[in-house]
């Protein structure tokens, strides 16, 4: 069984404008039949509030679909931000994009 995987590549300042846009990319990549999506912010600088809302909104879409959604490459900043909210606990990093395909795709 062959998977569909997705790689979201996102950059600059993840704020309520670029998260409306995260919403809509997500949905159409769910809704094309996507069973994995990986968000790589390795060119992200900053996030807000509307921005995390975004990405929670984007682990929803992932669980509605059936599918699984993965974040690798955040900086040192979005790390922390990610510690503060507690919102690592929801997500699974991975380093970059070659650690993901060794960790999840290997073993698909």
């Amino acid at each position: 069984m062959s998977l569909n995987v997705n790689v979201l590549e996102l950059s600059g300042i993840l704020d309520g404008i670029r998260g409306n846009q995260l919403r809509r990319e997500v949905s159409d990549i769910f809704a094309n039949g996507a069973d994995i999506l990986l968000l790589d912010m390795k060119e992200v600088k900053f996030i807000d509030s509307s921005g995390l809302g975004a990405l929670v909104s984007a682990m929803q879409m992932a669980r509605t679909a059936n599918a699984k959604l993965f974040v690798c490459s955040i900086s040192d900043q979005v790390r922390m931000l990610f510690e503060l909210t507690k919102i690592d606990r929801v997500f699974q990093t991975f380093a970059d994009q070659d650690e993901f395909n060794r960790q999840v795709l290997a073993i698909q």
